[in-house]
């Protein structure tokens, strides 16, 4: 049934990939249209805006590959639904200036086309998801074709059963019928559902049935009950969905694996698209060769600097913790004296920030060229090499020092469940500013919670401009 699911997972993607292109081919034909036919009669060159048609065409399939952004399309309302349409045509009428312009077509390209495309795009697209999506639920769940579905429920929970599955606005189910297993309810309904058997005459009236899927919820009844009742509709070729009732609600990242021969339930806050992590691994390593690419550049001049400043090495390198517990060494140039470490205990009562973070503006460990390296982040470029090697990620949380990790509780943990980064949320957030390490670790899950291949463009676009106003660490 798992490869049912996926397949109908496939046809409501892949349907509404080809409804965006369509919307978009049509929308830049009228576009067109409208421009050169309506608003001045002209010709215009129809090779060079087929190639732009074919521009458009790419961009939204990029789109719909790396950004996913249609993954909660039914359970989008109308507000949603616009909203994810306007960012949409938005995404792909930014993009097609950008790559007009990197391809020196831009100055072919008649300006008003833009706004046109724009508007046109908006609502037809807009209206064709709202017909879409209407069509599949009125149509598609009523007909033959979708899957139909018995719920299996105490009477004390068929309402709420019954209501979060409708809830769950899934187009390739139909919920037909309901079993109230511990009352003798038959002929009456359940929250506009039938009510066909209770347990005395379960099997034989399922026989009779047209059903494809049982779903079974009864939390308290034994499990070799359960296991029996599972066998049975399996001999029917039905199947089989049980509610295992360890949470009153899980989590919407819990899912069901195969492990070691053994079946399990998997639970997770958070888990990430394996595409967009690929593309995001991509463009982290393609970041990090450019980045020690100008390392290089500048090496010489920081290293003669840190030498007539002050003795010791160059690069200052300390153990630092990241995902989730690894150790791994990160590289800096040497910001401070060489003693920086023994003298942090009496500097202890000075630290600007609560928590488990250490900070002082004018901290006295810190040399001038420190000062200056720090102040316009010269002084991190060399972790571009652990961002090579997969240590790091260019954007991402601060990675601890051991010291601050072994006082971290499980909730402070968390923040460690992805791998940590060059920059991040809170670094752009006023970074500063900031004296709270609560601060620190709530903006950190702010960022895994709502991590998105845009979410890391925007802040790195927000680093730079922190670095150029000189607001990094001091």
């Amino acid at each position: 049934m798992e490869n049912v699911r996926r397949k109908n997972k496939m046809i409501e993607i892949y349907s509404i990939l080809i409804i965006d292109i369509f919307c978009a081919v049509v929308s830049y034909a009228s576009a067109l249209f409208i421009r050169f036919n309506i608003i001045h009669h002209e010709n215009y060159p129809r090779q060079f805006h087929l190639m732009v048609g074919a521009y458009i065409v790419i961009l939204c399939l990029l789109y719909n590959m790396f950004l996913d952004a249609n993954r909660n399309y039914f359970t989008r309302g109308w507000y949603q639904e616009f909203y994810y349409t306007a960012r949409y045509t938005l995404i792909i009428v930014v993009g097609l200036v950008v790559v007009l312009y990197f391809t020196q077509q831009s100055y072919q390209f008649s300006r008003s086309v833009y706004g046109i495309f724009a508007l046109l795009s908006t609502l037809v697209t807009y209206g064709m998801h709202m017909a879409f999506k209407k069509a599949i639920w009125k149509y598609y769940r009523k007909s033959t074709n979708a899957a139909k579905m018995l719920v299996i429920t105490k009477e004390i929970l068929a309402e709420e059963v019954l209501g979060n599955l409708r809830r769950g606005k899934e187009w390739y189910y139909d919920i037909t019928a309901v079993v109230i297993y511990d009352a003798d309810r038959e002929g009456t309904e359940a929250a506009g559902i039938p009510v066909v058997a209770s347990r005395d005459n379960l099997y034989e009236t399922v026989i009779q049935m047209m059903v494809d899927e049982v779903f079974i919820c009864l939390p308290g009844e034994e499990l070799i009950e359960i296991r029996d009742m599972v066998q049975r509709f399996e001999e029917m070729g039905l199947t089989c969905h049980y509610n295992v009732d360890l949470f009153s609600h899980a989590t919407p990242n819990t899912y069901v694996q195969q492990m070691a021969g053994y079946s399990v339930i998997s639970f997770a806050l958070k888990t990430m698209d394996s595409r967009r992590l690929l593309f995001k691994r991509l463009m982290v390593f393609a970041g990090a060769l450019v980045g020690l690419a100008a390392t290089a550049v500048i090496t010489p001049f920081v290293a003669l600097a840190i030498k007539l400043d002050s003795p010791g090495p160059v690069f200052f390198s300390q153990t630092r913790i990241g995902k989730n517990g690894r150790r791994f060494r990160i590289w800096k140039f040497r910001s401070m004296y060489t003693d920086a470490e023994a003298r942090r205990k009496e500097l202890e009562e000075h630290n600007e920030v609560r928590g488990l973070m250490f900070k002082m503006e004018d901290d006295p460990r810190i040399t001038r060229v420190g000062r200056f390296i720090r102040e316009t982040s010269i002084d991190e470029t060399p972790q571009f090499l652990n961002i090579l090697v997969g240590d790091m990620s260019l954007v991402g949380t601060r990675p601890p020092t051991e010291d601050e990790f072994e006082q971290y509780n499980g909730y402070y943990r968390r923040r460690m469940s992805i791998t940590p980064g060059l920059t991040g949320l809170w670094q752009v957030s006023g970074r500063s500013n900031i004296q709270d390490f609560e601060e620190i670790v709530k903006l950190d899950l702010e960022y895994i919670d709502n991590w998105s291949l845009g979410l890391d463009i925007k802040i790195l676009i927000m680093t730079v401009f922190t670095v150029l106003g000189r607001k990094g660490s001091k």
